[in-house]
């Protein structure tokens, strides 16, 4: 794409003897080199009420480019010109762009997008040749914690490697499920190894209910419990109580980054079979939530060699099923009592 440039002092008065010598636009453009569209816009922003001149060309395009260099402060001329490409439909990036690539002035798409819903607010038409009607939604930096920092928590980063590898019992993921409206919801755990889950009721997610809960969750299992690796949520501002009840490290991940409890995500996915998403939480009651659990513990599961989480957490060998015949076989039975073929 071709790079505009900037018209200097020294050329804008080389214009106009061009111009008092009697040259049209195009013949000045070619004695200049510079395409003739260039003269034309010079002509066209730059002049005052005397037509144009070059002193006074030069200090209008220094006014504003000063009132728009930094994207903080416009002058009504720059938003102007913005609003006017933005009537000729083009988007605010192209805008933005654009006006950068001429050299006009320095803006964010973001600040015009801005300045179009602030107009739509006003009453304006503008957002009328936006590609898109729909609510512009703000948009953060990927990673960035827009909720605010919970007190000394304690990066992923600095989680000892061991805990990576699942070779020991006693590393937890943890996570909460809300209910429909933000109205009830379960605290869950994960252990990393065995997949043995652990969850209670809550009536909120704030935080002194879930610290509470966790707390009384792992007590029971307080021999195995060496890490607990938490989301971002609020919900866990209270770690420190439970790090100090429990006599454990917690972690937090990272934000956005649900990979890095990927564990607890997919035992929030096989609660939801009992208690899907739509679903208030708020009336269900603390049985109810335990017989989900143990169903999925004493589930086989194929990357535990179809042990179930229950018995290689507590190191046991159960016995799933209950159909083991001895001879005669209940078919054979069966085939005893068939009519046989005359």
């Amino acid at each position: 794409m071709k790079k505009y440039k900037q018209l200097t002092s020294g050329q804008r008065y080389q214009i106009y003897g061009l111009k008092q010598a009697g040259l049209n636009q195009t013949r000045i453009a070619q004695n200049m080199g510079v395409d003739k569209s260039t003269i034309s816009r010079e002509f066209r922003r730059n002049k005052g009420q005397r037509g144009w001149r070059p002193k006074q060309a030069q200090s209008l395009r220094d006014g504003r480019r000063q009132a728009c260099i930094n994207g903080k402060q416009f002058s009504s001329e720059c938003w102007a010109e913005v609003e006017r490409l933005i009537r000729e439909d083009l988007s605010p990036e192209q805008a933005a762009n654009r006006l950068e690539l001429e050299g006009e002035l320095q803006i964010s798409h973001e600040a015009i997008y801005r300045h179009v819903y602030a107009d739509k607010r006003d009453g304006g038409d503008l957002y009328q040749h936006l590609r898109s009607q729909k609510p512009r939604r703000k948009r953060y930096a990927s990673g960035q914690e827009r909720r605010g920092m919970i007190k000394n928590r304690v990066s992923i980063d600095e989680r000892p490697e061991i805990v990576a590898k699942k070779i020991r019992i006693g590393d937890w993921e943890g996570d909460t499920v809300i209910g429909k409206n933000h109205k009830g919801g379960l605290v869950t755990l994960a252990e990393r190894k065995s997949r043995y889950v652990l969850a209670g009721h809550i009536r909120s997610k704030h935080a002194d209910g879930v610290t509470a809960v966790t707390t009384n969750l792992l007590s029971p299992h307080k021999d195995k419990c060496h890490t607990i690796t938490f989301d971002n949520g609020k919900e866990f501002a209270g770690h420190e109580s439970i790090a100090a009840e429990l006599q454990t490290a917690i972690y937090f991940a990272h934000p956005y980054r649900s990979w890095e409890r990927g564990l607890n995500e997919n035992s929030n996915g096989l609660l939801r079979q009992y208690f899907p998403k739509g679903m208030e939480l708020t009336g269900i009651t603390e049985e109810r939530v335990q017989e989900a659990v143990e169903r999925i513990n004493h589930r086989p599961r194929k990357v535990l060699g179809f042990k179930t989480p229950h018995e290689v957490f507590f190191g046991v060998e159960l016995r799933y099923t209950c159909l083991l015949y001895t001879s005669p076989s209940p078919r054979d039975g069966l085939l005893s009592r068939m009519p046989s073929s005359a």
